[in-house]
């Protein structure tokens, strides 16, 4: 059974670069009217089934949060159908619906009413809305004197509390503390489990593939890609890491990167060439989780003028997430002794990172930390895993007192084909 059923769906908009605004302007200066039409979304369908968890990602402005509007009828296609089967609660624009000088007990029972709860179903859930959003000091007062995290925690808690048997989201829970997200996300699988239909927009992919059955690429207005997140999200983090080697690349967050200032041009010692291999010593950029693999890198040196120095590393994920960093003082390694050229190698005998786009950092400084070398980005690689695995790193372990049956007991990950299976 099909909750929302889209068929054939566009959306333009249009673009005035400078529009008059009073009736004199539109009639002495009628080149002001002149306009760009923008299609937003261009020919989409797609179904979602009823009790079903489906994440739309897509880089800003690819119509994800339009799709959404669409759905939840806050817009109109200009073409194509949108269906939907069941009460809709939204969440779309953080505190929409509330009025700043009403209190949040008075605007729980405006925003309530809007999803279409009567009088009494709000009496009888609102003691419950106002206990999730653990705002009872304040529900008393003006909203306008809220927080945007108190805005949320009141708006979400009237969302879940509504009863729907679709919920849609947009963005919004990158807002709050992280108790509060937490206990969020612990309610959404609370309400999925329960049946109801979600579709959520975000660029969070840990947060999607704890709650999604599906995800949908949206790009450039079209669905690029419709199918598990552990399948779509890697394609969609490659092409995101291919699109920023185009541009300009991202830097690390200064607080935990090994840079911390540029190496100087006439530096005594720099990077010739950083490769990843394989366990046959092949150049790589796409490895299996778990797989062995090298970081070698290659120095060009002043000996006379290089004094002994420390390799740091730095790897972080497509969002700039830092996954790991180490360097070889910390792990009580004997300096690097220069010569006119040379090679280092780090092997990782297991990277067992789950299934993303990667990158690794490289620096190279004086003992003192003064920077000889910093190569941002050095090597890239999109790592693929077979098992349907969330979170940055895999955890090895084993399991016990489980009977064979469909779903195999133990699983040989070494010996797994690309779709999983023994």
């Amino acid at each position: 059974m099909e909750a929302i059923r889209i068929d054939d769906l566009s959306k333009t908009f249009r673009i005035y670069a400078d529009r008059g605004q009073s009736l004199k302007d539109k009639l002495l200066s009628p080149s002001r009217r002149h306009y760009q039409t923008r299609t937003v979304l261009d020919h989409i369908s797609c179904a979602v089934g009823a009790g079903e968890a489906v994440g739309l990602i897509g880089k800003n402005g690819s119509g994800k949060s339009t799709l959404l509007k669409l759905m939840s009828r806050i817009l109109y296609p200009d073409s194509g159908t949108v269906k939907i089967s069941g009460r809709v609660s939204s969440l779309i624009e953080l505190g929409a619906g509330f009025h700043p000088d009403m209190t949040g007990r008075e605007n729980i029972y405006t925003n309530a009413s809007i999803f279409g709860l009567t009088h009494a179903e709000i009496d009888s859930r609102l003691a419950e809305i106002i206990a999730f959003s653990e705002m009872e000091p304040y529900i008393d007062d003006p909203v306008r004197t809220y927080s945007s995290g108190m805005y949320m925690r009141l708006a979400f808690s009237v969302a879940i509390h509504v009863g729907a048997d679709i919920l849609l989201i947009d963005e919004i829970l990158a807002v709050g503390d992280a108790a509060f997200q937490a206990k969020c996300f612990e309610r959404l699988m609370e309400i999925k489990a329960a049946g109801t239909t979600i579709v959520i927009v975000s660029h969070n992919m840990a947060q999607l593939e704890r709650i999604c059955d599906r995800t949908i690429w949206i790009d450039g207005g079209s669905i690029r890609m419709d199918g598990p997140p552990n399948t779509v999200h890697p394609a969609y983090l490659e092409e995101m890491g291919k699109r920023q080697q185009l541009g300009t690349p991202m830097q690390p967050a200064a607080a935990s990167a090994e840079k911390t200032e540029s190496p100087p041009e006439d530096s005594p010692a720099k990077w010739t060439k950083i490769v990843l291999l394989n366990k046959q010593g092949e150049e790589t950029d796409k490895l299996r989780t778990g797989e062995t693999v090298t970081l070698q890198m290659t120095y060009r040196a002043d000996p006379a003028r290089a004094e002994d120095a420390l390799i740091g590393l730095a790897l972080y994920r497509a969002d700039n997430t830092l996954c790991y960093g180490t360097n070889t003082q910390r792990e009580h390694l004997e300096p690097l002794h220069f010569q006119e050229e040379g090679t280092v190698c780090c092997t990782f005998t297991a990277m067992n990172l789950t299934a993303g786009t990667y990158w690794i950092d490289v620096g190279l400084r004086r003992m003192d930390m003064f920077a000889y070398d910093y190569a941002a980005q050095a090597v890239r690689f999109t790592v693929y895993d077979p098992i349907d695995e969330t979170g940055i790193a895999r955890m090895e372990h084993s399991w016990s007192g489980l009977t064979a049956g469909t779903a195999s007991a133990s699983i040989d990950r070494g010996e797994q084909n690309d779709t999983g299976r023994t």
